[in-house]
């Protein structure tokens, strides 16, 4: 049998990608009896046609995303700016435990370097280091100019990737960047609201090598703790992971003997990544 990947899936729609080319696929109703078909899914089956792909088999999954609903993700590009719209660092703490808690490498990428002036470049270095040093890969870059956009795209190699972030911040214009293509923002991005999403269909851009693209719909907001039980967001933050605590059910809010709190004192742990922390446990109530 042959394995293709899909690419794209939209209503009833299935487009699998072998070999360069891209088929319409369709299941067998064995399958479709077990699981529903996400894009991002690795498929076996026959090709019947120059058209059409007999989908016999759909590979076990090591994620399937709930939004946008896509599967087997490597990364997430999390775009951020520093104005334009200004910084939301609580919708970053959130989106960072989200993918960690689906097992999917986020990468924070910041857009817009090309409108900060050196104050703000300051700003932004420190930001920089803050989500280093907590174990993130960071990335600056300007979609206007180009800056930082290879040197993104060579860290990409072999992924499938997803965009996330806030509107505004230019996901449409790095999915171009990274295809060399122009991408028109209205036909996959979509308005969100709390993290839900309104677009009709997902679809995987290919790129280089075997590296898989797709432009996903913005957040406005987006609850961490409406993912995952209360007790399981304190793993998730990476920098907490260092420390052993003096109880090992320790929530790093009250317990003597923890920790995370002595960190944060000393300013090991950032005081404001801390403080997302507890604001993530207090909305998880």
């Amino acid at each position: 049998m042959k394995k293709g990947l899909v690419v794209d899936r939209e209503a009833k729609y299935i487009g699998v990608y072998i070999d360069g080319k891209v088929y319409t696929g369709i299941p067998r109703k064995k399958v479709l009896k077990k699981t529903k078909i996400y894009a991002g899914d690795y498929v076996l089956g026959k090709i019947i046609d120059n058209e059409n792909f007999a989908i016999e088999q759909i590979e076990n999954r090591k994620n399937l995303l709930i939004r946008p609903k896509v599967a087997n993700v490597d990364k997430a590009l999390i775009l951020q700016t520093l104005k334009m719209p200004p910084f939301d660092d609580f919708l970053l703490d959130n989106l960072l435990v989200i993918y960690d808690y689906f097992q999917v490498e986020p990468v924070i990428v910041f857009n817009k370097i090309d409108l900060l002036n050196e104050e703000e470049n300051k700003e932004l270095t420190d930001i920089e280091n803050l989500y280093k040093n907590a174990g993130y890969q960071v990335y600056k870059v300007s979609t206007k100019t180009g800056e930082g956009i290879d040197k993104l795209k060579k860290s990409l190699e072999g992924d499938i990737i997803i965009t996330a972030g806030p509107s505004g911040t230019g996901k449409s214009s790095l999915v171009s960047k990274i295809l060399n293509i122009d991408l028109e923002t209205g036909d996959v991005s979509k308005k969100t609201e709390r993290g839900r999403h309104t677009t009709t269909g997902i679809k995987l851009f290919k790129f280089g090598e075997n590296s898989f693209i797709a432009d996903t719909p913005g957040f406005s907001s987006v609850d961490a703790s409406l993912f995952m039980d209360k007790k399981e967001i304190k793993n998730h933050f990476r920098e907490f992971l260092r420390y052993s605590c003096k109880f090992s059910d320790c929530t790093h809010t009250k317990e003597p003997g923890c920790k995370v709190k002595e960190a944060v004192e000393k300013g090991e742990i950032s005081p404001k990544r801390y403080e997302n922390y507890l604001k993530i446990l207090e909305k998880a109530k």
